[in-house]
């Protein structure tokens, strides 16, 4: 994936896998020899914090989530990166930490920012700031970020920048982003009688598109849902931003979804699993599921995020262009989420600086690092979905016509998703527990013919506003 696979693990609880912390050697991760671990060198530590890095600084900075050795072209990327970054700063040393599989998983997260364990450069999710801000984990980072240290900083999307602020302080720079939209599968659609590049844009519409290709017979579901780790409650929150609802209230404190919104969705997911029968008859999915489901030609469309498809290509052995993709049903919002790497709090100036420096050239330039889709291209992997995507303005322009140049895809199965933009909207605070919570409303409905709607979204909300009770 575009982002570490299973970027949905902490916040949707799908997948839990054994790490463990392998400090590589240096030469393995295609660090400078030059340098020392201290901080000693051009005496940043007293200049202006807004000033770029002096190239003669002497630093080393630990970096969490390296490509592991089984991410070959990854990993060959990474080294490449370091080894260009090192023309520019030959005296700062990246020492590149690896876990392999999932980069990061749930306990060993929160264990590492207790223990104030993490590396001087540390990944997170767009949900992880007030984890990590209560556990006084990141450095602010506010004086250290400018148009001089990242100089496309203002193309940068202000909701992604805005996941990674507080009080206005900036905690952090994003790597990649999503926003979900309706995932289909072109094969299906066409076989059905419908069109391909003009997926459901109402929910009426998917309920009448999923009845055409349940039809179809021999086990296939015309629309999937999540109902069990976490997943359902993250995929009820998106149909409840879909239609301009919400979760939670204005003031964060009280559940809001036990509403004339949150009973349309109920009632609707209701109906197509019973009273059309198009949604199959297997529930309790998660995470993973549908993705095997659609990739192997037996559902019609889920909600997703772009990059699941590369997961169904690359692991379940599907063809991109099998695969398309329109916004969200219902239009009004969409979730939103992405990754982003936050700096250790305590750490020196100069080691600041020097994270700065590299996570701008790695992942805030484009046609550089992560945004060198020609390399990616060379390197066999995926180029042409629509996200992530953090530009505006000219650096979007630009980016854009990279990414269809190199194109690994037909990127025009993705115009109707990328041509009628949905506004992108935050997970509610406590996210995770809210989920499980509204795991029970999803399962409810979806595995009892006669499950009380009411009844389910009433018990929800009691259970929810205990959660958020302070």
């Amino acid at each position: 994936m575009i982002r570490a696979r299973f970027r949905r693990t902490r916040r949707a609880g799908a997948v839990t896998l054994a790490s463990a912390l392998t400090l590589t050697a240096l030469a393995a991760c295609g660090t400078s020899s030059s340098g020392d671990d201290g901080d000693n060198g051009s005496g940043n530590a007293k200049a202006d914090p807004a000033a770029p890095l002096d190239p003669k600084t002497k630093v080393s900075i630990t970096i969490d989530c390296m490509p592991p050795a089984a991410k070959a072209a990854e990993l060959r990327q990474w080294n490449e990166d370091v080894k260009e970054f090192n023309k520019k700063y030959p005296n700062v040393r990246i020492e590149g930490r690896s876990t392999p599989g999932q980069c990061l998983e749930p306990p060993r997260f929160t264990a590492m920012l207790k223990a104030k364990s993490q590396p001087d450069v540390f990944y997170t999710y767009f949900t992880d700031l007030p984890q990590v801000l209560d556990n006084d984990g990141a450095q602010d980072i506010t004086a250290y970020v400018n148009d001089r240290t990242v100089p496309l900083l203002k193309d940068i999307d202000p909701d992604v920048l805005g996941s990674l602020k507080q009080d206005g302080k900036l905690y952090g720079l994003p790597t990649s982003n999503y926003r979900m939209g309706l995932l289909i599968n072109r094969k299906l659609f066409k076989e059905a009688g419908l069109d391909p590049d003009a997926p459901p844009k109402t929910w009426d519409e998917v309920r009448s598109a999923a009845k055409k290709i349940a039809g179809l017979g021999g086990g296939v579901a015309g629309f999937g849902e999540y109902s069990a780790a976490n997943t359902g409650g993250w995929h009820f929150t998106a149909q409840m931003y879909s239609l301009g609802g919400d979760v939670v209230d204005a003031s964060g404190k009280k559940a809001a979804f036990n509403d004339e919104t949150g009973k349309q969705v109920a009632e609707n997911l209701h109906a197509m699993r019973w009273d059309d029968d198009s949604m199959g008859k297997t529930q309790l999915l998660k995470w993973g599921d549908l993705q095997k489901q659609i990739a192997t030609d037996k559902l019609g469309m889920f909600l997703a995020a772009p990059d699941d498809v590369t997961y169904m290509v690359q692991q379940l052995g599907a063809k991109y262009e099998n695969f398309g993709m329109g916004p969200i049903p219902g239009g009004e919002n969409t979730l939103a989420g992405g990754n982003n790497y936050m700096i250790k709090q305590g750490i020196s100036p100069d080691k600041v600086k020097a994270a700065v420096a590299w996570l701008n050239f790695k992942f805030t330039t484009v046609g550089k690092g992560h945004y060198d889709w020609k390399r990616s291209k060379a390197d066999g992997l995926p180029v042409g979905l629509p996200q992530p995507n953090l530009w505006l303005n000219g650096s979007k322009t630009k980016d854009d016509a990279a990414r269809k140049e190199f194109a690994t895809m037909p990127v025009e199965n993705f115009k109707a998703f990328t041509d009628n933009p949905v506004p992108g909207k935050a997970e509610p605070p406590k996210a995770q527990e809210i989920y499980k919570v509204l795991d029970n409303v999803m399962s409810g409905i979806l595995t009892n013919k006669d499950a009380d709607i009411d009844k389910l979204l009433s018990t929800a909300e009691s259970q929810v506003n205990k959660v958020l009770a302070p």
